[in-house]
């Protein structure tokens, strides 16, 4: 089985030709589809709205694009906040997510009448002196133990540093009526990347429980249930995709069976899918450079970990494509990596690929979420830059690759360094 890149050979050398390797660059067309089939998925809930989890992929260009699409915002700090409201969101266009939150972070959220999901207890009196409690407030729940799907152990929210307990969030819910809130919503992330088809649903149904158990012991109205990220992606080509159809009819027959029934009746529905929106519809391109053979085959590129760490630290596998030797046979075994003074500086250990020459372009594949997000400067490594694939074909740099006086701007040192 294979994954294809959403470019050609031939359009990445012309691109090549105006912005250098390495870089990043995303589909116009894979972002905007995903996003219509996400809403259409949902559409039996008039209340439903995707708020784009920011850290995926916090480039302005590409969330602006799903502004279009009538997506809001998930932040998680004074930096992602200051992003929405440069775009114009507020109100219930943000959702704040945050956890170990400094003062200024809540203040900011409330200037921006953002909706605020708190993620601990203490947050409640924290929140009233940083900001106030809103008439509409939600709060982030954590039921311990395991989370799982029909026998399989999907995760273990019991050691997850978020939510609260259910005792804390009758406590919680109690407290905040007391102190003038009036609409509640309640958010939970149980587990991360999950490409089996059953978790939102299942996940779905535990939060419509809550709901009802909430509702029932406070008499509080419960507004909305986030039920945050969490599907996943293929990355492995032998992966299935999510059907986000199966997924959103599996919801609705949750809300049907629980909330329907239920005092409660209706609520709105709300996501924040940051790797489902944007993972598979960027990639990260670079060239090759070298290639070295000891003990093994090792194919250095101009790209580092600093582009894309999810491999160095997690193990994570983003599967790679030759360009221009898509349909030859993978007789090759190689690790694939950058430069960085770091052993696990690796895009790939003991992969299967055609035979690699020294200036082939490489399309590391699904690196449009916590891709360029989570790139960094050690070595002194410089950040790249970020293209758009337009609908039209054209290619837009939106997001220009970072110089040493980037590097150097937090200095004032030298006359040398001030460049």
């Amino acid at each position: 089985m294979s994954k294809n890149a959403f470019i050609t050979k031939q359009q990445a050398e012309e691109i090549c030709k105006e912005y250098p390797t390495p870089f990043h660059i995303y589909s116009e067309d894979g972002i905007r589809t995903v996003i219509r089939n996400l809403k259409k998925a949902f559409s039996w809930n008039k209340g439903y709205r995707e708020y784009f989890a920011v850290k995926a992929c916090p480039n302005p260009f590409l969330i602006k694009m799903m502004q279009e699409e009538g997506c809001g915002v998930d932040c998680s700090s004074y930096t992602e906040l200051m992003l929405a409201e440069s775009l114009g969101f507020s109100g219930k266009g943000i959702m704040f997510s945050s956890n170990a939150t400094p003062a200024e972070d809540f203040e900011y959220a409330r200037k921006l009448d953002a909706i605020v999901n708190l993620d601990d207890f203490s947050h409640i009196d924290f929140l009233a002196k940083h900001g106030g409690i809103p008439e509409e407030i939600c709060l982030r729940f954590n039921p311990g133990g395991f989370f799982s799907v029909g026998n399989s152990i999907m995760g273990n929210p019991g050691d997850a540093k978020y939510g609260m307990t259910p005792d804390q969030m009758v406590e919680g819910i109690r407290k905040l009526m007391k102190m003038g809130a009036k609409r509640f919503g309640i958010h939970a992330f149980l587990a991360s990347n999950m490409i089996e088809k059953d978790y939102y649903p299942t996940l779905a149904a535990q939060l419509f429980r809550e709901a009802v158990r909430l509702n029932k012991e406070t008499g509080a109205e419960i507004s909305f249930v986030n039920l945050s990220g969490g599907i996943g992606i293929p990355y492995k080509p032998e992966d299935e995709p999510a059907d986000i159809f199966y997924i959103g009819a599996g919801v609705e027959k949750a809300y049907n069976e629980i909330i329907v029934p239920s005092p409660i009746k209706s609520l709105d529905i709300k996501t924040e899918l940051g790797r489902y929106i944007t993972g598979p519809y960027g990639m990260l391109v670079t060239r090759v450079l070298h290639e070295k053979k000891t003990f093994k085959d090792y194919i250095g590129t101009d790209a580092c970990a600093a582009n894309l760490m999810r491999p160095a630290i997690y193990g994570a596998y983003h599967h790679i494509v030759v360009l221009g030797k898509e349909n030859e046979p993978c007789t090759k075994i190689y690790d694939v990596t950058g430069g960085l003074c770091e052993n696990n500086d690796k895009f790939a250990i003991d992969r299967s690929l055609p035979e690699i020459e020294i200036g082939d372009l490489l399309a590391i594949l699904d690196s449009g979420a916590h891709g360029y997000a989570m790139g960094y400067n050690y070595n002194g490594k410089l950040r790249s830059a970020e293209l758009l694939l337009k609908s039209d074909g054209s290619v837009q740099m939106i997001r220009r690759a970072e110089t040493p006086k980037d590097y150097f701007a937090t200095f004032d040192f030298s006359d040398i360094i001030k460049v």
